[in-house]
């Protein structure tokens, strides 16, 4: 993990991000000083220093915003902005968030805390603030034009309420919502019990990251905002493989993972090498008795979910999104599939024509994951990451969970590669093997057809001579 010192910029933003009249010079100088992060590594856990005391959590490839307390309010101070987010090695978006980062920092409290949240817009159009799934008056609910009116570029707006209940929380602007959301206005909020309660268990690591969705173009910088289906980028945090950091944990460790999902459309979460327990929601902890194993949850749009497990089987577990197209970056709708088609011939006419002509698809498309053809400036490659064994072959929301024995309490170092003991790992069989068994029944029917066909149909395609050759 880096150190907070190398990342965190205690920038002067609040004298000039308040216009006249909106806030005083006196209420101005009140403000907590706004603090301001660009860097994407996973930041070590934020202790805390001052208030009631818990058991913080790691925000992946992200951070935990610090707080004042001021005669016995914690205050935080959080500035909405354009920000540019690196979404993986060589590739950088932008992006709007908060504090110079999409996510936002995640905000920390314990149940009972009385909470400040100083808002200041630096954005070039107005904004708000919902606090997703606490219990606060209505007025701080955070819904422009219903509950408030909106915070207009320049001014700083409060937020106070206290935190009722525990468990996890997302923060997000009810103010052009599909364009903020779409620009990556986001946050993580995590209320942590006042008091040991037996639904909610203390975990030796507590690790938290958000589900979100771009449509960029190859090449370009910023989101489509109007786009509401076809996304080609699906991300942990805003960050894609292979840049999402691991989870690295100790064996024997009790884990915790909270998941929010602001994207467009529900993912079922996988973990490899161990059974988890949803134990929480946005709506508080699941009791005991609701409770069952699970390798894969589905975290819907607007939820929370909350899985604990025991790390008990060391090596490096993968955990992912288990629709296939949202472990892929960069992905395109109109790829035409090309399995078994041979183009051998056709590819060397073309090639005559364009020295650098690749036929790609007609045996999958693995192979295009060790092609080294140019692609545009500020792009990455479909399917990448490059592990111990060769290519891993995914993108998007995909990363790994590392179990090692030696991992020291707190220590949240990636420990490298498993090293796996002698014959563990699957490899070539070089032995003779006799005919493996195959089905040859097509299946039946629930009841036969009336007329049968006397034999059976080819199906052949004939492309619409005018108009509509792309459909």
């Amino acid at each position: 993990m880096s150190s907070r010192r190398d990342f965190f910029k205690y920038a002067g933003m609040a004298g000039g991000a308040v216009a006249a009249g909106a806030v005083s010079r006196v209420a101005l100088a009140a403000l907590p000083e706004p603090v301001s992060q660009t860097g994407a590594a996973t930041m070590a856990p934020l202790q805390p220093a001052t208030g009631r005391p818990y058991n913080p959590v790691v925000t992946l490839n992200g951070w935990t915003l610090p707080w004042r307390m001021n005669q016995g309010v914690k205050e935080f101070h959080l500035v909405a902005e354009p920000v540019v987010r690196e979404m993986a090695p060589g590739f950088k978006a932008h992006l709007w968030g908060y504090n110079g980062q999409s996510p936002g920092p995640t905000i920390e409290v314990v149940e009972g805390d009385r909470v400040r949240v100083f808002v200041t817009n630096r954005l070039p159009e107005h904004t708000a603030v919902h606090w997703h799934g606490q219990r606060l008056p209505n007025g701080m609910d955070g819904v422009t034009g219903l509950t408030q009116p909106a915070i207009a570029p320049g001014q700083t707006f409060i937020y106070e309420f206290v935190a009722h209940r525990p468990g996890t929380f997302m923060y997000h602007p009810h103010a052009d919502e599909m364009v903020q959301m779409a620009m990556g206005m986001m946050g993580f909020w995590v209320t942590h019990p006042k008091a040991p309660t037996p639904l909610i268990e203390r975990v030796d690591r507590d690790f938290c990251f958000l589900l979100s969705s771009y449509d960029i173009e190859p090449g370009s910088y910023t989101p489509k905002i109007a786009t509401m289906t076809d996304f080609n980028l699906w991300t942990f945090n805003s960050r894609i493989f292979p840049g999402i950091d691991s989870l690295n944990v100790r064996r024997g460790d009790r884990v915790r993972i909270r998941i929010g999902n602001l994207s467009m459309t529900n993912h079922p979460i996988h973990l490899h090498g161990h059974e988890f327990s949803v134990t929480g929601t946005d709506g508080g902890p699941v009791p005991k008795a609701a409770r069952w194993p699970e390798v894969t949850t589905d975290v819907a749009v607007g939820q929370m979910r909350q899985i604990e497990f025991i790390a008990d089987a060391e090596g490096d577990w993968a955990l992912h999104c288990h629709k296939s197209h949202h472990t892929m970056n960069a992905m395109g709708h109109n790829v035409s599939t090309l399995i078994g088609v041979d183009h051998s011939g056709l590819a060397r006419k073309i090639n005559n024509l364009i020295a650098d002509y690749m036929v790609m698809g007609e045996r999958g498309m693995a192979d295009m994951t060790e092609m080294e053809m140019p692609i545009p400036d500020n792009t990455v490659p479909m399917m990448t990451g490059e592990g111990p064994f060769g290519s891993v072959e995914m993108g998007g929301m995909f990363t790994v969970l590392k179990v090692r024995a030696g991992q020291k309490p707190g220590d949240y170092g990636d420990p490298g590669w498993f090293k796996h003991p002698a014959g563990a790992v699957a490899r070539e069989w070089g032995a003779a093997l006799a005919e493996p068994s195959r089905a040859a029944s097509a299946g039946g029917q629930a009841m036969p057809r009336r007329d049968a066909p006397a034999a059976p149909a080819e199906v052949r395609v004939r492309k619409p001579a005018g108009g509509h050759g792309a459909h």
